[in-house]
């Protein structure tokens, strides 16, 4: 069995149209960005569903290649990782965004609107990153 490239391709699509969204978010300046319930409330729901891509490519991927079963949505990547599709530099960040996504979805009455401020500053790239090692899969 091999990937269904039609389904990755449409889901990288995706990642890249919500991190284009969030790179918009990211230029606005950061006081008037946390002002904006709005703003703010558009970039936790774009790193949601462009996170919830990367893990469906994730677990498409490893289902696809037979790879190890992972024990939870992080270890799918540290099986990608595993397995040489991902950058070993980039297992940490791809855990952490899962991380990021739990505490989005799960503890959002926690999550610090500065907290999202930083992830729009410091971790979009991740993204392109693991887009980049994707398509060298397919």
């Amino acid at each position: 069995m091999m990937v269904d490239r039609q389904k990755i391709d449409t889901l990288l699509g995706l990642v890249s149209e919500y991190v284009a969204q969030l790179r918009r978010l990211a230029a606005v300046e950061r006081t008037t960005f946390i002002g904006d319930p709005d703003k703010v409330a558009s970039a936790k729901y774009h790193f949601v569903v462009a996170i919830e891509c990367c893990i469906d490519i994730a677990m498409h991927t490893i289902a696809s290649e037979r790879f190890r079963t992972p024990a939870d949505n992080a270890d799918g990547f540290t099986v990608l990782v595993e397995r040489g599709v991902c950058p070993t530099d980039l297992e940490n960040a791809l855990r952490a965004m899962v991380r990021f996504r739990n505490r989005l979805v799960h503890v959002y009455w926690e999550v610090d609107d500065n907290l999202i401020a930083d992830y729009l500053q410091r971790h979009l790239g991740d993204f392109d990153r693991y887009a980049a090692a994707i398509r060298k899969l397919l």
